[in-house]
């Protein structure tokens, strides 16, 4: 019988290399603690490997596509028709996901005080992890083990080839017809890339309209810009199910109106995530999940172990990468510096990087009614920005949910050229805890998107 390793002790183990852990790790070493940091894959999690990094860059390349076939609106002459190079495409992204991974693997693997794994951790006990034949333990254990595309369990899935949002930053060739399955923010962010790249794209969702937990005003506009573009839209699939034919796959929809069957090349889920969490052995541990699979845990992110805290997209308290740097932020100031940062604190923002792309924060309209306060809403469309008029990019609007009473402001939306970088003037003013009325002496630059914004505050109106 062989005899059982012997363990290595720590002052903290890190589980997983995504946005939280790096950095954690470089606070808890320059505060002389020894630190494990165990990653089973790529190092950069979500966002440099299959999210925020390839994304975007392949959402910029699709702008500029997009661009040169408007050249001639510009006064811009080009010779030929403008093309697309798939794999000078994907390639730009993947030296972008390379660049990002080498880093961070390169930053831990020099810091003072680190010592990394590499290979798949599952808990052993409440506080002893297990890593490539090694018994590692620690007094304090952070889990940042991200997420993975939700594959759902629908008839006929398994019988045909499917691809994910990670699938999809891999691609250097143009799909003759994608079908998106999935009308929300990743669903449509890859729907108008590749059709601006060439494709005839049609996006399914199931619910009654795009991107359902907006507001009712944002899903219709954001519709209508993807419409313009040439995706088709095919809303209210309650009957999703999946087939081989000649051509591709066969996606049933089973819609009221329109054929009740399409046809792709490839189809992409873009339904959701989950966490990373099935295989790591909590249950050895005691550590409590949802129903979904999430870590539960308390406002300060510690999980139902002492000890052991989850961040990033495995808590269950948020999706991006932001928030999971903020997890970072919160756990660091409150065993470090002695504070009491909670998550319940913060405020959601976000932004849907469509073109135009959709900057939010706070409460949606919808959900500022729900409360029962006394409203005042305020709502401009972007043609009447200088900046968009000057671009000739004036789809979308600005809408704005204040507080009658305190006047603070409740919720913003910016679905137009530059929304994701104007919101912030709002979000700011938001995390301040001032009232609106401060824009009513503010100066802004002009042309900007943001200069609208103390004219669109000034022009209000009770919500009827």
């Amino acid at each position: 019988m062989a005899e059982p390793a012997a363990s290595r002790s720590f002052d903290a183990i890190i589980i997983g290399a995504g946005q939280a852990g790096p950095s954690l790790a470089g606070r808890l070493t320059a505060a002389g603690k020894s630190v494990a940091v165990i990653e089973r894959h790529h190092f950069g999690g979500t966002c440099v490997n299959t999210g925020c990094k390839p994304t975007k860059t392949l959402v910029a390349s699709a702008y500029a596509a997009r661009m040169a076939q408007r050249a001639a609106e510009y006064g811009v002459v080009l010779d030929g028709t403008p093309g697309i190079d798939m794999k000078r495409v994907q390639s730009r992204a993947e030296k972008i996901i390379q660049d990002g991974r080498a880093g961070i693997e390169t930053w831990l693997e020099g810091m003072d005080g680190c010592t990394v794994f590499r290979g798949h951790a599952r808990f052993t006990g409440p506080h002893e992890v297990e890593v490539a034949g090694e018994v590692l333990t620690a007094p304090h254990i952070f889990l940042n083990v991200g997420g993975r595309a939700s594959v759902p369990d629908l008839p006929g899935l398994g019988e045909v080839p499917y691809l994910t949002n990670s699938d999809m930053v891999e691609l250097d060739t143009v799909p003759a017809h994608l079908v998106v399955v999935g009308g929300s923010y990743i669903g449509l962010e890859f729907a108008q890339m590749f059709r601006r790249f060439g494709s005839r794209v049609t996006v399914v969702e199931k619910s009654a309209r795009l991107i359902a937990r907006e507001d009712e005003d944002v899903s219709a506009a954001i519709r209508e810009i993807v419409e313009a573009e040439g995706i088709e839209v095919r809303t209210g699939a309650e009957c999703l199910s999946f087939a081989r034919r000649d051509q591709g796959v066969a996606v049933r929809v089973g819609c009221t109106e329109g054929a009740p069957e399409i046809v792709g090349s490839h189809v992409l889920l873009a339904i959701g995530r989950r966490p990373n969490t099935d295989d790591l052995g909590l249950e050895a541990a005691g550590i409590g999940t949802d129903a979904r699979g999430y870590i539960t845990v308390d406002d300060h992110l510690a999980t139902s172990v002492p000890g052991v805290y989850a961040l990033g997209d495995c808590n269950g308290r948020g999706a991006f990468t932001h928030t999971a740097y903020n997890d970072f932020e919160i756990v660091a100031a409150n065993l470090l510096d002695g504070q009491d940062w909670k998550v319940s604190e913060r405020l959601p923002g976000y932004a849907l990087y469509t073109d135009p792309p959709l900057g939010r924060v706070g409460m949606t309209e919808a959900q500022a009614r729900e409360t029962g306060r006394s409203l005042l809403v305020g709502k401009r469309p972007m043609s009447k920005v200088g900046r968009a008029v000057e671009k000739a990019e004036t789809q979308g609007f600005m809408k704005v949910v204040v507080d009658a009473q305190t006047q603070r402001i409740l919720g913003a939306a910016i679905l137009g050229t530059g929304g994701d970088e104007a919101i912030h003037g709002l979000l700011d003013i938001m995390n301040a805890d001032v009232p609106y009325t401060v824009f009513q002496r503010a100066v802004p630059i002009h042309p900007t998107v943001s200069e609208l914004i103390p004219t669109l505050l000034a022009e209000m109106k009770p919500a009827a």
